[in-house]
């Protein structure tokens, strides 16, 4: 069955970005509840932002691409042949396995068979980051401390220190979120989070998993002991708050990092990567349903850097690239830096330390987006009668407390189906 964005919460005007509607399911995944905006409020991702079909992130929809037709974002629809190949990187991938298998020895055998598929299903591609949204899989929120602990220990394994705290905090602030709007809504919740898997987990066979909800979606594929973390969607509204005591702050480094990026560079390189146009309230670009996306490259490429300027747009690429468990972080790293003099920086809006902006890096092999977007909710209370929040949307002024990252792989490596694709074709 194809995901389709529901009636409730951010989805509640799905049908504008052509997105098919679906029927709340018996798991409570998608409540009836909206966050309490006006229905003439735009959700993030429609039309108004990035590519047409929902590139802010509504979902896949009816827009959706298929498994066997994707080929991966691109600068003009042609793939760039030979960027990926399968190879041993030395980095064992012995614990994940481990992990994702005694998280799935520790289902039932309904609970498993709802969340284990073929390694090339279209499930990949059915993920978006809106609440309102139909997802498979294993919820979170409807299995036991003992079950949600080995998944937890998973993506310990698969992410970093700062990547599973950048996960856990966002779904905290997801629950905030909930709160906030007025409590009720089963997709803000912590537990509103699904585990699904893509063939059996294996040293040497391919498989991968998926870990997905409200803000965050991490496509994670393995082959022998290479990793691909892409796409990985992660974002929040809001990016600070407190949640049961705790003080939480969200993409405080992607912000500082994009910022010292572009301060490394002189006045007259600045001048060729700040867009003129002015920054609008969502210009994400390769959210959900944008698999096949075209992006030309845009801004100024590294070649044109002096050395300084090369190691800030590093840096900042090592903070979205971190959020992998490191030593995999560091494949993935050297990999960025042999097409260094082909990564081009842009940027959109203002550069004030507050300032909303918009920033992208974007190489043959890497492709980052940073979005400060207007609200939905937070803070939004005085357009809505019932205290919840109204709808801001691409609209609205955009804040650094609403804001959307991707970081995708291009040219066919999104999901692992380049490195899939050539193992089949050398081993079968």
């Amino acid at each position: 069955m194809n995901k389709a964005l529901l009636t409730g919460g951010v989805a509640a005007l799905a049908t504008m970005t052509g997105c098919s509607s679906g029927s709340s399911d018996s798991s409570g995944t998608a409540g009836s509840a909206s966050y309490g905006g006006p229905p003439s409020g735009m959700p993030s991702g429609g039309p108004g932002g990035g590519a047409p079909g929902g590139g802010g992130g509504m979902g896949p929809g009816a827009s959706e691409v298929k498994y066997a037709d994707f080929t991966g974002v691109t600068t003009d629809g042609k793939v760039v042949d030979d960027l990926y190949s399968v190879h041993s990187t030395g980095v064992s991938t012995d614990a994940l396995v481990k992990a994702a298998q005694a998280f799935l020895d520790g289902l039932s055998s309904a609970q498993r068979k709802s969340c284990v598929f073929d390694v090339d299903d279209d499930e990949w591609l059915k993920w978006s980051n809106v609440d309102g949204y139909e997802r498979q899989g294993v919820r979170m929120g409807d299995i036991t401390d003992k079950q949600r602990d080995l998944g937890y220990a998973l993506l310990g394994t698969a992410l970093s220190a700062d990547g599973l705290t950048q996960t856990r905090n966002i779904m905290k602030l997801n629950a905030f979120l909930g709160d906030y709007s007025g409590g009720g809504r089963d997709t803000l919740t912590e537990g509103a989070y699904f585990f699904t898997f893509m063939g059996t987990p294996s040293t040497s066979k391919p498989w991968g998993f998926q870990y997905e909800g409200h803000h965050v979606a991490i496509n994670y594929f393995v082959l022998g002991d290479q990793v691909v973390m892409t796409p990985t969607f992660m974002g929040s509204e809001p990016t600070s708050a407190t949640y049961k005591g705790e003080k939480i702050t969200t993409f405080k480094k992607e912000t500082t990092a994009g910022l010292a990026a572009l301060r490394a560079l002189t006045d007259a390189q600045r001048k060729k990567v700040i867009s003129s146009e002015t920054k609008a309230g969502d210009n994400l670009k390769a959210g959900a349903g944008q698999d096949n996306l075209k992006l030309a490259y845009q801004g100024l490429a590294a070649a044109e850097f002096g050395d300084t300027a090369r190691a800030k747009l590093l840096d900042l690429v090592r903070v979205y690239v971190g959020n992998m468990a490191d030593a995999h972080a560091e494949v993935r790293m050297s990999e960025v830096e042999e097409h260094l003099d082909d990564t081009y920086f842009y940027w959109i809006g203002e550069t004030k330390d507050s300032s909303a902006f918009y920033y992208r890096v974007h190489s043959p092999v890497v492709l980052i987006e940073y979005d400060a977007q207007s609200p939905l909710a937070y803070g939004n209370k005085s357009s809505s009668g019932n205290g919840g929040g109204g709808m801001g949307g691409p609209g609205g002024t955009p804040t650094q407390q609403h804001i959307h990252t991707i970081v995708r792989t291009p040219n066919g490596g999104d999901y692992g189906v380049d490195l899939l694709k050539l193992h089949l074709q050398n081993d079968h």
